[in-house]
């Protein structure tokens, strides 16, 4: 059975034993009033919300390639910026984790992977010549404690912040579950507050 095909039967037989009632507690406000940015990692999906005792419903979590903010004014922002202002969020938090796959990823490599899966040469020739950077937008990181550093200083100095929001970076080991603190929200705010 394709992959499409046993969702959609699966999904049918959710809906008419009503297996969606034990999640009709909550709304679209995050109960614990957080936005969350983190990995799209597999490893995570579960792991995350288990290890930092969240439920459903209790934030909004937002997930990419590297858990990586490389625009102030991209759709990762734009998504917390919408939390803040009116989903009721308070606090913003930046997940990155150990062993992920944006770590050392080779540009190079990406753009050889789409040529050999049906992209055509000219086509990536075309977008480079067109002011499109593939080689920085497929940049990863070295280090991912750099990443959410990087990714934290974003949106703390995002000019629609709303002021004194605590914006947390942490790295969780996919493994074990375990948080590391890279940056404390509420310590910077009242070191620059």
């Amino acid at each position: 059975m394709r992959k499409m095909d046993e969702i959609m039967a699966y999904n049918k037989e959710f809906v008419q034993s009503k297996g969606y009632e034990e999640y009709l507690t909550t709304t679209k406000f995050p109960e614990r009033r957080m936005v969350i940015v983190t990995c799209m990692d597999a490893r995570l999906t579960e792991l995350l919300p288990k290890a930092m005792n969240l439920k459903n419903g209790d934030a909004k979590i937002i997930k990419n390639a590297g858990a990586i903010l490389t625009s102030p004014f991209g759709n990762i922002m734009r998504s917390i910026l919408v939390a803040l202002y009116e989903l009721n969020a308070h606090e913003v938090f930046i997940i990155g984790h150990h062993e992920c796959g944006m770590t050392g990823i080779d540009p190079n490599n990406v753009v050889a992977h789409m040529e050999a899966r049906g992209i055509e040469k000219q086509v990536i020739h075309t977008l480079r010549h067109s002011g499109i950077n593939l080689f920085r937008w497929l940049t990863g990181f070295d280090s991912v404690r750099e990443s959410v550093e990087s990714s934290v200083d974003i949106v703390r100095n995002h000019p629609l912040l709303p002021p004194n929001t605590p914006v947390h970076g942490l790295i969780i080991h996919p493994d074990t579950g375990e948080l590391e603190m890279v940056t404390d929200g509420y310590v910077y705010l009242e070191a620059h507050g």
